[in-house]
């Protein structure tokens, strides 16, 4: 059962196998469904494999990042795209016009799913940051980009395996955006 569809959302997810898709198509049918928000939902990695926990990110706008680690967790995720974000400069401009009306209801959501989790107890808070995701790319809605943990950290990437914990990061990640739908 889907938390969202259980609080009363219509609910659409990206059609099997999109997984091969460029990650700036992920966010283009969103628009064309009418949606009220679009989350991505993604694994984490780190080079330190003590590193745990979630954190949210919405847009940058300027290409820049919050820190270190909020750019090179972008960077690896849109040189996973395999070249399939190549913009030209109108559309650059035309999207950071659209972006620009939702970047502070982007960061809404962020923090009401960011709370969410916080409350699964035993995680630190990771927080909400910037970067600048191309799979947001094309979201004209608020969107957000949720990494659920560290698939680097053996314990969390044990947990990140289980069916009872991707239930309970699916259920807060649910209360988020209602939290923020309802708010609205």
């Amino acid at each position: 059962a889907c938390p969202l569809r259980n609080r009363g959302h219509n609910v659409r997810l990206p059609p099997s196998g999109d997984q091969s898709r460029a990650l700036t198509h992920r966010a283009a049918f969103a628009p064309r469904l009418e949606a009220t928000v679009f989350v991505t939902v993604h694994a984490n990695a780190s080079t330190a494999a003590a590193v745990y926990g979630a954190e949210t990110y919405y847009m940058s706008l300027d290409e820049s990042a919050t820190d270190a680690h909020a750019a090179a967790t972008a960077d690896l995720e849109n040189r996973a795209d395999g070249g399939g974000s190549s913009r030209s400069a109108l559309d650059l401009i035309l999207w950071d016009l659209a972006q620009a009306a939702v970047l502070n209801e982007s960061a809404e959501l962020a923090l009401a799913v960011q709370a969410r989790l916080n409350h699964q107890g035993g995680r630190p808070d990771r927080g909400v940051k910037q970067a600048p995701f191309v799979v947001l790319t094309g979201a004209t809605m608020p969107a957000i980009l949720v990494e659920v943990g560290f698939l680097s950290n053996p314990d969390e990437a044990q947990q990140l395996n289980s069916s009872d914990h991707q239930r309970q990061l699916a259920e807060a990640i649910a209360l988020g955006i209602d939290d923020f739908v309802r708010a609205r």
